[in-house]
């Protein structure tokens, strides 16, 4: 059985909405796309490097695909490129149905029972980026088994959110965490069961 991890650069206020560029996704009229960069140093991107070194596919939402495709097959010398292009790619979407990025394949009609067969498949983990639709949509399925969560020194008070319509109740267990010289901290979650309640 397959894992699905959500990788996900995240605020302090929870958002997640286009961290890597002023024109990354500027719907509800946002603009603060790229708040991520000032904070991104040496220890960051090795910590990417490790999450992105270890066999994986890749799940993600038609928009996160979009701009991906745009940028990642003209840069095959990047570290990060090569195993982005070598990574099976799963597509959510209900309008893209092919492409002419390598190892490209869409999830058409019933999404969710299309993510559940991949999950019971033999393979790498599928690790899902950007995507912020498509997460709500796995998280309300209670699909996603870890959560790798980088969070930035900052907020933005609005903007997509990582924890938006699809969150239901439902515990995790840190499995790690991390801090960077400019302020990041890394965690990782897995899925845990039920939310448990007590009385001081």
């Amino acid at each position: 059985m397959r894992k699905i991890i959500v990788t996900t650069f995240v605020t302090l206020d929870g958002v997640t909405q286009a961290p890597g560029g002023p024109e990354e996704d500027v719907s509800g009229n946002f603009k603060f796309g790229g708040w991520t960069f000032p904070y991104f140093d040496e220890v960051g991107v090795q910590i990417m490097s490790e999450q992105m070194g270890q066999p994986f596919d890749l799940l993600l939402g038609r928009k996160t695909f979009e701009i991906w495709a745009s940028y990642w097959p003209h840069h095959q010398d990047d570290p990060f490129g090569v195993a982005i292009n070598n990574a099976k790619k799963y597509v959510a979407s209900t309008t893209l149905t092919q492409h002419g990025w390598q190892n490209t394949s869409f999830l058409n009609g019933d999404v969710v029972a299309e993510v559940k067969k991949l999950k019971q498949q033999q393979g790498s983990e599928l690790q899902v980026y950007g995507s912020a639709n498509f997460i709500q949509t796995l998280l309300s399925h209670d699909l996603v088994d870890e959560l790798w969560l980088m969070i930035f020194p900052v907020t933005l008070g609005s903007g997509k959110h990582l924890f938006d319509k699809g969150t239901i109740p439902a515990a995790f267990t840190l499995l790690e965490s991390k801090s960077t010289p400019a302020g990041v901290i890394t965690a990782k979650f897995r899925r845990a069961g039920e939310v448990k309640t007590g009385s001081f």
